[in-house]
């Protein structure tokens, strides 16, 4: 429970720290506020986010720069079709030990081993290299030619993948996309936005990112986050809200669920909406989540765990539309 002086005197720093951190980072990333905002939530409830946009809206440079303003080891991954699953978790070497003369195999760590891992297009690998990143998102571990290896923490996977290249491509299986907490839509820039982003990127200028945070803090903080109380009716409507998704459910679903949804959001995505709203209110300096703040975590915990059915893509209706639709019609 968030009721000591000193969980109180935590969250107030918290409260202050995010400021400083979209300050930090509105040096280098102009706008995208709701993306750091939802970025900030994954980390500190201890989850893993894929980032959906089109090229050139500065996802990798947001990574990398979140990276800094937290103090954190930073690895990014260009995911290519001859991407092997070694080429992530790391590879055994044989080496000659010089006094003595014998061989032995020594395991060299992989880019996986750090705090922030950028998987960066995801879906352009196949997915035996795709799954090579499972046990690390899900155990915070990796298991290499019989020895597992703990990763350091925090760890956090952010993956890229832009939406409008299918050739090539090999999509996310249901059970990877149900491990990433968030499915981060980044959007394009405003007029007012693109032309200081055009400004700034075209001109000598250059930013020095301070550090904000650090990995112990990140640590204290998601512990905080853990003991942030829940009332029942916002956990009642949470469960109510994923409950809503399954087209095999009671008779309160609606009838457009059973009409457009072949599979709906498991209970993860319970957990991840009462996470989700724990830290989001922690972040603005509240002891305790509402309904709205399950309500503002809605869309990215749950766009990429609906799938529809065909009759959803012949009315040109798509995952978030049904997420939408659900947040007017599902009450208290």
């Amino acid at each position: 429970m968030v009721s000591d002086k000193h969980d109180l005197e935590t969250m107030s720093r918290l409260k202050e720290g995010f400021g400083r951190i979209k300050s930090e980072l509105g040096k280098v990333i102009v706008g995208q506020d709701r993306v750091v905002e939802e970025l900030l939530i994954a980390i500190l409830a201890r989850g893993h986010c894929l980032l959906v946009g089109v090229p050139g809206l500065a996802k990798t440079l947001m990574i990398s720069t979140l990276a800094k303003t937290l103090d954190l080891k930073f690895s990014r991954i260009q995911f290519t079709p001859d991407l092997m699953p070694s080429d992530i978790t790391g590879t055994e070497l044989i080496e000659e030990n010089r006094t003595s003369g014998v061989r032995e195999f020594r395991f060299v760590k992989g880019p996986v081993f750090a705090n922030i891992v950028l998987a960066d297009e995801i879906n352009r690998t196949p997915p035996k290299t795709q799954a090579a990143l499972l046990q690390a998102m899900q155990e915070n571990e990796v298991t290499a030619a019989g020895s597992t290896y703990r990763l350091d923490q925090p760890f956090f996977v952010l993956a890229t993948q832009n939406p409008i290249e299918l050739e090539g491509t090999y999509p996310l299986p249901e059970a990877q996309l149900d491990r990433f907490m968030f499915n981060i839509s980044v959007d394009y820039p405003s007029e007012e936005q693109e032309n200081e982003i055009v400004r700034k990127t075209t001109s000598a200028y250059q930013s020095n990112v301070e550090v904000i945070m650090k990995a112990e803090e990140i640590l204290e903080l998601q512990g905080l986050v853990r003991r942030v109380p829940v009332s029942d009716h916002v956990i009642a409507f949470a469960v109510k809200l994923a409950r809503a998704t399954r087209r095999g459910g009671d008779g309160s679903v609606p009838d457009y669920i059973k009409n457009w949804v072949t599979w709906g959001a498991g209970p993860r995505a319970s957990q991840y909406l009462i996470l989700g709203a724990k830290t989001r209110a922690v972040l603005y300096g509240r002891p305790t989540p509402s309904i709205d703040d399950v309500r503002a975590v809605a869309r990215p915990v749950l766009r990429h765990r609906i799938v529809t059915s065909f009759a959803a893509e012949a009315e040109g209706v798509n995952a978030l539309g049904i997420v939408d639709r659900l947040l007017q019609d599902v009450k208290e």
